[in-house]
């Protein structure tokens, strides 16, 4: 079998088991990520497909079109009464609470796997942020409803948490190699990242909404229109050296 119906294959087949297993886990109430996670342990090369799969590089783009995604379609579906009852705890969670998450899971790290602090930190930083859509599907699952605070809380700080935990990630990365020299640099760029993902990101967002508002398009075109104005926004951000998932 050649290349290209393999490929249509096995993406048909994944993509298929992941909206069944949707439905799997509103009926359970067993966490949506964890049965994504299976999938792909079954059908990577130690699994039942055996995908041999090592392009890192692929992956990387991959993750990245995939969280702008995911970040910009949180966006659209967060009304403006959201920001104003969970925008404060939110913010604090999003920021002060990756820096304190990855600190500790950073230290754990270093003393379970005989790492270095940096190294530590690192991982630390990598699993720093957390997932509302987890905890959504967990807690409705089993009949758990929040209050407006709490649910706006965890709705905005899993679109804003992202950032803060990618900007560690690259710090720590940066550091590692060698490319970053002391505080200076790094909070030279904390303010490029988030000044221009800010900015860049308010300022692509309004113009968006007035463009989407002004065109005249069959109605399936505009949500694709929207996605490409916030892949947009995504790409000219990180261009420039600002957070892209910020500014999305």
């Amino acid at each position: 079998m050649d290349t290209v119906n393999t490929i249509f294959i096995l993406s048909g087949l994944l993509i298929g088991l992941s909206v069944l297993a949707s439905r799997l886990s509103s009926l359970v109430g067993f966490p949506l990520l964890l049965i994504f996670l299976g999938l792909g342990m079954l059908a990577g090369e130690d699994g039942l497909l055996g995908i041999e799969f090592d392009n890192y590089s692929l992956a990387f783009v991959f993750g990245h079109v995939a969280l702008a995604m995911i970040l910009l379609d949180g966006g659209l579906r967060t009304r403006l009464k959201t920001f104003r009852v969970g925008f404060r705890p939110a913010l604090s969670l999003a920021t002060l609470g990756v820096f304190i998450t990855s600190g500790i899971v950073g230290v754990l790290a270093m003393w379970i796997f005989d790492l270095t602090l940096m190294e530590g930190l690192l991982v630390g930083a990598i699993v720093g942020s957390t997932d509302a859509a987890a905890v959504f599907s967990m807690l409705s699952g089993r009949g758990v409803n929040l209050n407006e605070r709490v649910g706006a809380t965890l709705e905005i700080e899993s679109g804003t948490n992202d950032p803060m935990a990618i900007f560690l990630t690259l710090v720590l990365v940066e550091m590692l190699v060698g490319e970053l020299s002391g505080t200076v640099d790094t909070l030279l760029l904390l303010v490029q990242q988030f000044g221009l993902g800010l900015v860049i990101g308010v300022g692509g967002g309004w113009l968006s909404g007035k463009l989407l508002r002004w065109v005249d398009l069959a109605p399936g075109l505009y949500s694709l229109l929207a996605l490409a104005l916030g892949f947009s926004v995504f790409g000219i951000t990180s261009f420039f050296g600002g957070s892209g998932f910020l500014a999305i």
